[in-house]
């Protein structure tokens, strides 16, 4: 089969691999589609210390349950299309015992730890169906879309500690597919949206992607001081750092009402030391938010929005690929042409 592995110092090769054994793990899973996540791009482009050598890379997929180990919980079955929280947690731990399973101690995650996505096929450990990470997709007319719940299941687990409400004014930096449904969600809540994105390219690609939403470039005043001025002098309630730009997060900080909240989405390359103000944390009482992966339960209310098409997944899919063609797709998103890919298996 075909596979795309990691080596290390920002390599990947695209290389003949035999398909995996099923053995005493949970399933072999002929994968059907897989998509390019911004973690990708950043291993692409900056390399991972998180990624083993040799790992088969690729966790945002959807597959076909081919072979079942004996002794799973729930009602699996050959021949049932699945996808699955990537993220593993031990289910021993201070943050599994919480319910906190991202946040785990001993965290594995496909992609990295395991062998991912982006080949024909994949095994999904037992350890996936006993914590619940595995789930069915009711859906089998394309299955491609279902492969944005996991990232819609992260923008999810960012929101629900930002406590959006009607009316409320949110900035999000960065029209990326996480900035997207970042702003699909908050339109849903009823609050104002301003995006952030000094792309000319890059708000032409969604402009008639996304509705009722401002688009500020910066300008004269600053991204911040646009904010500011469109807010009446407020600010906005929340802004959201859809991006991993460091400057970004201190525009984002002070772009913020008194009594804000900042949600840090996008991880930095490097040790992400220095762009945040604390005496403004301090004085203007800003909440400030990390967010890392997603919980099994956030991946199924993912999977319930995209099947009862209260959001719409399969808009931001720029373009389907071969995986004989990741390396052009890979190319292709670093370049920032194309909005999401997804490399298909057949």
């Amino acid at each position: 089969m075909l596979a795309y592995r990691y080596w290390g110092d920002k390599e990947l090769r695209l290389e003949e691999a035999p398909a995996p054994v099923l053995g005493d793990e949970g399933a072999l899973v002929k994968i059907k589609a897989c998509s390019i996540c911004g973690t990708d791009v950043r291993m692409y482009r900056f390399g991972s210390e998180k990624t083993d050598k040799g790992r088969i890379v690729g966790h945002e997929m959807v597959g076909l349950i081919m072979e079942l180990a004996p002794g799973l919980p729930g009602d699996f079955k050959v021949g049932d299309y699945v996808s699955m929280a990537p993220a593993i947690g031990c289910g021993e731990c201070y943050s599994c015992r919480k319910g906190h399973t991202n946040m785990c101690d001993r965290l594995a995650t496909m992609g990295f730890q395991y062998d991912g996505g982006f080949a024909e096929y994949a095994v999904f450990p037992k350890k996936a169906f006993f914590m619940g990470n595995v789930y069915t997709l009711p859906c089998l007319n394309d299955v491609v879309p279902f492969t944005l719940s996991e990232p819609l299941a992260c923008v999810i687990n960012a929101q629900s500690y930002l406590h959006i409400e009607a009316g409320a004014d949110v900035v999000i930096f960065g029209s990326g597919i996480i900035g997207c449904m970042h702003a699909e969600l908050v339109r849903a809540q009823g609050a104002r949206v301003f995006i952030v994105e000094p792309s000319e390219e890059r708000r032409q690609q969604v402009k008639d992607l996304l509705t009722d939403v401002t688009f500020v470039t910066g300008g004269k005043e600053g991204a911040a001081g646009e904010i500011i001025r469109l807010t009446g002098g407020k600010g906005a309630d929340v802004a959201i750092i859809a991006c991993s730009v460091g400057s970004a997060q201190s525009d984002g900080l002070r772009s913020l009402a008194k009594c804000g909240r900042l949600s840090l989405f996008g991880g930095l390359p490097g040790d992400g030391l220095g762009f945040l103000d604390s005496n403004r944390i301090h004085y203007y009482e800003i909440g400030v938010f990390g967010v890392h992966a997603s919980t099994p339960a956030q991946n199924k209310t993912a999977m319930e929005l995209l099947y009862s098409g209260k959001f719409d997944a399969g808009k931001f899919i720029s373009k389907r690929y071969p995986i004989s063609k990741i390396e052009t797709a890979f190319k292709e998103v670093a370049e920032g042409s194309i909005l999401k890919a997804v490399i298909v298996m057949d």
